[in-house]
């Protein structure tokens, strides 16, 4: 899956090789989020319950395209629990199998 958050923040990546990496990983996205009110209004409500903004981006995006799993390193976001979709660091769902 792939959005538009994600290839905003990767246009302003600073690193030239790790942009196009990026680029080439997320052509192969068989799903696309655009921008709309639903995913809005989605990260709007994440955000309230203390997401920082782009983060609550990322998460709607994935909740609106029917991800299962949101994947982060980010100790603050990995806090955050929605029953809509499962937030994991990745070794954890490498080495879980998916099960938190």
């Amino acid at each position: 899956m792939s959005s538009v958050v994600l290839e905003f923040e990767n246009n302003n990546n600073p690193y030239a090789m790790r942009k196009l990496v990026i680029e080439d990983f997320l052509s192969h996205a068989n799903e696309y989020v655009e921008e709309n009110s639903a995913v809005i209004d989605l990260a709007k409500s994440i955000s309230a319950a203390g997401v920082k903004p782009k983060d609550a981006a990322h998460v709607a995006c994935a909740i609106h395209a029917g991800c299962d799993y949101f994947l982060s390193t980010d100790d603050r976001l990995l806090k955050y629990k929605d029953s809509r979709i499962q937030i994991m660091n990745p070794v954890d769902f490498v080495v879980k199998g998916g099960t938190p």
